[in-house]
């Protein structure tokens, strides 16, 4: 049996973050991390709103330069999912398919997955023509024509990257104005590539072996229109990641954590940061600093114990 101090579960911008710190306090702390560090900006290819970089940097990058920042400073990063954690004699046991570790608090930063449309043709077409991440499945599409569902930053910012090797983007969403930031409406308003179809909702997914056509219903007219294209990519919200603890601590009526300031929730020894918070902004940034405040009340909290 493994004993440590801080166990982090997650390997996202926030999970990170709190392994930066945890082993810059000298904390016997480890970070599991199922598949690859970085979480959702991972999959991003340019991320312009992380200060530091005037133009911009790319997800992956950034990634991989918090893991080598934390690796530099003693984090011990186990690539495994972490498949249960009880709470127990003062802590916390959390197990992964090879080991079981006792951790005396932990940091819960899993994230959010992306939301499904729940539409026919959905599931039976995903790797086939739908997908939830642009910079992983974008160059499959070149020369292709492509729909994007959804209209916040992340929509608009992931059509954009699509117009680099699709013929055509079509940019889907139910309202008649986009709630992205103005910035990057403006970068997609005058693009020759992308064509914007509002006040309207996907109502199935069509084709053979691929993805076909989409069927869309107009909200204002009622009126059903079907589009050829040969791929879907949904970016309509996410929903947060606490299968883990759901049992555990207090959660808001849509599902993500209720925290303090200090990123502790009801559950003594237990922090989550990052996006499965509830919280007004969700953005790199805005989970890097939740995992350093999250190292830093847990550190407080050992402390406490002592």
């Amino acid at each position: 049996m493994n004993i440590i101090d801080l166990a982090i579960i997650g390997g996202g911008p926030a999970g990170l973050s709190a392994g930066i710190y945890a082993a810059r306090a000298d904390l016997s702390a480890v970070l599991f991390e199922q598949l690859m560090p970085g979480g959702l900006a991972a999959s991003t290819e340019t991320i312009e709103n992380y200060p530091g970089f005037s133009e911009g940097v790319g997800g992956p990058e950034l990634a991989l330069a918090m893991v080598a920042q934390a690796e530099r400073f003693g984090l011990e990063i186990v690539y495994a999912g972490v498949k249960n954690m009880t709470v127990s004699d003062g802590f916390f046991r959390v197990t992964t398919d090879d080991a079981t570790y006792k951790a005396k608090a932990v940091i819960i930063s899993s994230g959010a997955k992306p939301k499904l449309l729940g539409i026919m043709g959905e599931q039976r077409f995903q790797g086939r023509g739908v997908s939830y991440c642009a910079t992983c499945d974008g160059a499959l599409f070149r020369d292709k024509q492509v729909a994007v569902i959804g209209g916040g930053d992340s929509a608009l910012e992931e059509a954009i990257f699509l117009a680099k090797f699709a013929s055509k983007v079509f940019i889907i969403h139910r309202r008649k104005e986009f709630r992205a930031s103005k910035y990057v409406q403006q970068k997609v308003a005058n693009h020759e590539k992308i064509e914007f179809l509002l006040e309207r909702i996907p109502v199935e997914i069509k084709g053979e072996k691929n993805v076909e056509s989409i069927s869309l219903k107009n909200i204002v007219t009622n009126e059903a229109e079907n589009l050829q294209i040969d791929g879907v990519f949904v970016y309509v919200g996410y929903t947060p990641s606490v299968e883990l603890i759901k049992e555990l601590i207090e959660l808001d009526e849509n599902g993500y954590v209720i925290t303090d300031d200090n990123m502790a929730t009801n559950v003594p020894g237990l922090f989550v940061a990052g996006d499965l918070r509830r919280k007004m902004l969700r953005q790199v940034v805005t989970a890097a600093a939740d995992g350093a405040i999250a190292a830093v009340s847990a550190e407080k909290y050992l402390e406490g114990l002592d």
